[in-house]
């Protein structure tokens, strides 16, 4: 350190030592005169490199840490990303196969359903065919009642035109004289016992 205080005064002073020379001897040449500037650049320019150094140094090394650190973040987002990448891709895959999954399931379950609605709609056809078969039965059994009827009203009105053409007033008085003996036996007898 105490190398480079001594240089940085070393070089102040040239700058001095040729700058008198040059008043001194203003007959010089004009090689001297670019010499004295290029010696005061030179100076400036050292002096200027002595007190920026260590600023310039920490600056430049603190830019350099910056920079790596962002490449070092930027990389790891990459990894990051490429994983993410990766993920979705076996996550697409992976869908893929359960969308087909899905589909054959709902096709599995679509044809059990068919066969359980197809099944049901035979136990109901079935049902409506038996409750039809009830409702004939009794549509023809109420049928067959009312004809039954009708035709005891048609019998007993044709007997009964029958009777008033057959029986005659006499023939009437003697019926009548038959039931009233046959209802006094059927009166005697349960009296008898």
């Amino acid at each position: 350190m105490a190398d480079k205080k001594t240089a940085f005064a070393v070089l102040l002073l040239v700058p001095l030592f040729i700058f008198m020379t040059t008043e001194e001897g203003t007959s010089g040449s004009g090689s001297s005169n670019f010499l004295g500037k290029v010696v005061n650049f030179a100076v400036l320019f050292g002096g200027l490199t002595y007190i920026l150094y260590k600023p310039l140094r920490n600056f430049l090394a603190k830019r350099t840490r910056d920079i790596r650190a962002a490449l070092d973040e930027a990389r790891g987002a990459r990894r990051e990303a490429e994983q993410k990448l990766e993920e979705a891709r076996r996550r697409i895959a992976t869908l893929e196969d359960e969308v087909t999954g899905m589909k054959r399931e709902a096709e599995r379950k679509g044809l059990k359903e068919q066969a359980k609605i197809k099944a049901l709609a035979e136990k109901e056809a079935n049902r409506i065919r038996s409750f039809a078969q009830q409702e004939i039965d009794l549509q023809l059994k109420a049928g067959i009642q009312e004809l039954k009827e009708y035709t005891a009203e048609i019998a007993a009105s044709l007997a009964e035109a029958r009777m008033k053409d057959q029986i005659t007033e006499e023939g009437q008085s003697k019926l009548i004289d038959k039931s009233i003996e046959r209802l006094a036996e059927i009166h005697e007898e349960p009296n008898s016992r």
